[in-house]
């Protein structure tokens, strides 16, 4: 992407021209910083009580590095019948804390489960799902909470996403993209502004802009307060965390926020790798993975740019039991997922597919779809070796 086309982004993103540049630079720092606790002689102070992590990169890895685990999202019913925060573990499990003052909230191990699926043929796929199981629960037993694992999402392409207009994403959700396809589009209050806002960032499309995703990131996931998120992510029963001394400040200024926004909307789409056989992608039309999977959308405000090629129509889409997470998130059930772009997905397949990584490879994440995703899938699992096999090289050219 040009220069300019980048300090677009970056206005689309939230982030004003005359910071754009600069903040895009320094935001690569503030992406890379090594957040510590107070008072470490190492790392910028601010991390904790509580965190899953020290800095960005250690759940937003490098192409080519080993995938980072998932983190456990937690959610009980409350009084009203909606999904709300663990009383006592909040809406994420803290697996860190501060040696010898607060103790981390417990530990997540994964155990893997497989089930058959059967593809024209006689060729068996082992699907595999995760169930999460719970170590050293410092502050009792999770009760009823209900666990949805969740990977870090791609960053590629996210300042392209963010210019896409509203009004574009509402125009798709109007009307059915096929028999049995409706999407829906994610409403949400913007945290800045205080408005209604269209959600398009994370797996469930929960936040409307990247200073919101990148705001609640560093609170939920490094223990990072800022003037979005000013509290210590510390639930009342935790006494030892939420007497920790804090400055009382935000650990997060509303300039290192600004920039981190930038160098996200600022990283360019992954190109295409090419050489997939032009059936592939005709068999991706046909069999109506690009109702959800929309090949572009329109973006404004870019220079040079007037469409994402992102394959997704940032929607939600009831993708049926097997995917559903028990968890629900602002108008999203618990069976609802934004479409995942397929852009950049040559370099992510190494690191599992899916909002918990359960797919090792494209077609398990395909033969994983339901819901209004279940006509594809059969028509996927239906398809002699060799055209499955055109139609995979496609995604996998992405």
């Amino acid at each position: 992407m040009r220069a300019a086309a980048i300090a677009a982004c970056t206005i689309a993103a939230g982030v004003s021209r005359a910071d754009s540049q600069a903040g895009a630079q320094s935001g690569q720092r503030a992406f890379d910083t090594l957040w510590s606790v107070a008072p470490s002689a190492f790392g910028t102070w601010g991390r904790g009580p509580t965190s899953n992590a020290e800095r960005c990169g250690d759940c937003h890895v490098a192409p080519g590095q080993p995938a980072a685990p998932p983190l456990a999202r937690l959610s009980v019913t409350d009084a009203r019948g909606r999904s709300a925060p663990h009383p006592a573990y909040g809406s994420q499990l803290q697996t860190l804390g501060v040696l010898g003052r607060v103790p981390a909230e417990g530990q997540l191990r994964i155990h893997w489960h497989t089930r058959a699926a059967r593809l024209a043929g006689g060729a068996v796929v082992a699907l595999r799902a995760p169930q999460a199981a719970f170590e050293a629960l410092a502050f009792g037993p999770l009760g009823a909470a209900r666990v949805s694992l969740r990977v870090a999402p791609s960053l590629d392409g996210l300042g392209l996403l963010a210019a896409v207009p509203d009004a574009a994403i509402e125009a798709l959700a109007a009307r059915a993209a096929a028999p049995g396809v409706h999407g829906r589009v994610q409403r949400v209050r913007d945290p800045v502004s205080g408005a209604p806002a269209v959600g398009r960032f994370g797996h469930k499309a929960g936040q409307p802009t990247l200073l919101a995703q990148a705001a609640l990131a560093l609170h939920e996931d490094l223990g990072v307060t800022s003037r979005l998120h000013p509290g210590q992510n510390c639930p009342l029963p935790q006494r030892a965390c939420t007497t920790q001394a804090a400055s009382g400040t935000a650990e997060a200024a509303d300039s290192m926020l600004h920039d981190l926004a930038a160098h996200l909307a600022a990283l360019p789409p992954v190109p295409r790798a090419g050489g997939a056989p032009p059936e592939g992608e005709r068999l991706f039309h046909a069999l109506g993975c690009a109702a959800c999977h929309r090949p572009s959308l329109p973006v404004a405000g870019v220079a040079g740019v007037s469409e994402a090629q992102a394959f997704t129509d940032l929607l939600l889409h009831d993708l049926g039991a097997g995917l559903s997470d028990g968890h629900g998130e602002h108008s999203a059930s618990p069976r609802h997922w934004r479409t995942a772009p397929l852009w950049g997905l040559s370099r992510r397949l190494h690191a599992g597919l899916l909002h918990d990584g359960r797919a090792r490879d494209a077609q398990e994440a395909v033969l994983w779809h339901g819901g209004e995703a279940a006509a594809a899938r059969r028509g996927y699992a239906a398809l002699p070796a060799e055209r499955r096999a055109k139609l995979l090289r496609f995604l996998e050219s992405l």
